[in-house]
């Protein structure tokens, strides 16, 4: 291995909706985060391991900062929180529209402040926009007067702008080390998690208003044939989990006609993450307050 080689942790962290999940899935090359036009979509600190000739990348992708409504978002705001305490450098991903004053951003800043020791890039997404050139010095400026930043990196996570651009510079700020995973590696998450987080994606993009907030997916089976090797196809069951009974009429559908697209989605979405022809059977079930409950949030996964 050469002796320059450099490995580390870059937490990603930016408030809900800028784009983080979309732009580390462009950098992988590999959709490891959900993503959706909806706030608060990513719920979990997914490690994304990017693998170069000069270096391994482990991207932490932290849910959105922003002023938790319950449980769930507290337990989110700390995910997201945790996810710097390990990093060797911090991402904060911004929008060419973004402004410090704002609200999550404020609370991002605040945040940031606590660690004075990491360096921080910044990556303002969504440079694709018309009009978007003439705004970049002006945003630079404004974040720079509020915390001190390493780097700035305008980005795209749309067409991949500068994604070379952002890996190198990251890249340059890691210590030098030895890899930390082997070199085939994209991802700590099961693929029993990404299942899971597939089938809220296609709930997601497929209901408005308060329901994606309120959905929860527990897998409760999944049988692959690489481990059952009797098995010529992947079986899953999953429930998914409301809190209302409107919630749940919403996801069925007229004559459960939605939740039948929303599994064909799901399915195909499964049969090309594993390569395998899957049976995919999917219950929905109310589960009131379970936002607010800590014994479900735990049952569930946030603790």
């Amino acid at each position: 291995m050469q002796t320059d080689f450099r490995a580390g942790i870059v937490a990603v962290i930016g408030r809900p909706n800028v784009g983080k999940s979309s732009l580390l899935n462009r950098i992988l090359k590999y959709k490891l985060s959900i993503v959706s036009a909806k706030p608060q979509t990513t719920r979990d600190n997914i490690l994304g391991l990017y693998n170069g000739a000069a270096s391994q990348i482990l991207f932490v992708d932290t849910p959105g900062i922003h002023a938790p409504l319950n449980k769930l978002g507290e337990r989110l705001v700390e995910r997201a929180v945790s996810g710097l305490e390990d990093a060797n450098v911090v991402l904060y991903v911004v929008t060419i529209d973004d402004r410090p004053e704002q609200s999550e951003n404020d609370r991002i800043l605040k945040v940031l402040r606590d660690y004075p020791g990491i360096p921080v890039v910044l990556a303002v997404n969504k440079v694709d926009l018309p009009g978007s050139r003439s705004k970049i010095l002006p945003l630079i400026d404004r974040f720079t007067k509020k915390i001190k930043l390493r780097d700035v990196v305008p980005v795209s996570a749309k067409d991949g702008t500068n994604g070379e651009v952002l890996v190198r510079t990251l890249e340059s700020l890691l210590p030098v080390a030895a890899p930390l995973y082997p070199d085939d590696m994209i991802t700590d998450r099961t693929e029993r998690f990404i299942a899971q987080e597939l089938i809220r994606e296609k709930i997601i993009a497929s209901t408005d208003e308060e329901v994606p907030h309120s959905v929860a997916v527990e897998i409760e089976e999944f049988k692959s044939p690489d481990e059952y090797p009797e098995r010529r196809d992947l079986f899953v069951r999953a429930t998914v989990y409301v809190e209302r009974e409107g919630q749940r009429a919403i996801i069925l559908g007229r004559k459960g006609e939605k939740i039948k697209t929303i599994g064909t989605a799901a399915r195909k979405a499964l049969e090309e993450m594993t390569g395998h022809k899957t049976y995919l059977e999917l219950w929905v079930k109310v589960n009131k307050g379970w936002r607010d409950s800590e014994k479900e949030l735990k049952r569930l996964g946030y603790e």
